[in-house]
């Protein structure tokens, strides 16, 4: 993957300072500023999926994780984007969310946020087992005390609350 350079860099590094203080638009206007040969870094369409998502535009967060995919398919990144925007467009869901990130499972053995989330849509739907096996596969690839924090907080996972506090 090639390295942005300024001023690439410069806008990339603002937008991601424009997100951070919750300003997508602006975000957004940084973003545009960047060359049209670096529109589809990788950093550049991760900052783009983020604004996507913070504007609840799953359609074409979509969109932009399926290029993640195809710019950068070594990147976990892509993948859990995917997942989660299928998630949330309107003719997708968990079975689909399910089936977009298992196969990364595979390809990421040690990324504890794909075993995570697959443990979040087995829990939602309702397949408690299969959740409790990826979430323990999560905190066998993370960091425990993290992930169980994290998972005491997810809704996802409420099912599993009582379970999770005796981890």
């Amino acid at each position: 993957m090639q390295i942005l350079e300024p001023p690439d860099s410069h806008h990339l590094d603002a937008a991601i300072g424009w997100l951070g203080l919750g300003c997508a638009g602006d975000a957004r206007a940084e973003l545009e500023k960047i060359s049209a040969f670096n529109q589809l870094h990788s950093d550049v369409l991760e900052v783009r999926w983020t604004i996507c998502a913070h504007d609840e535009r799953w359609n074409d967060a979509l969109t932009i994780a399926e290029l993640e995919l195809q710019t950068a398919p070594e990147a976990a990144s892509g993948w859990l984007h995917r997942a989660y925007a299928l998630r949330r467009v309107c003719d997708g869901g968990l079975p689909q969310a399910w089936d977009a990130l298992l196969p990364a499972a595979g390809k990421f053995p040690t990324e504890p946020v794909i075993a995570y989330n697959l443990s979040c849509y087995a829990c939602q739907m309702q397949q408690l087992d299969i959740a409790r096996t990826w979430l323990h596969r999560a905190i066998n690839a993370g960091k425990k005390d993290a992930i169980k924090k994290m998972a005491l907080a997810d809704d996802d996972l409420q099912p599993l609350w009582k379970e999770i506090e005796e981890f």
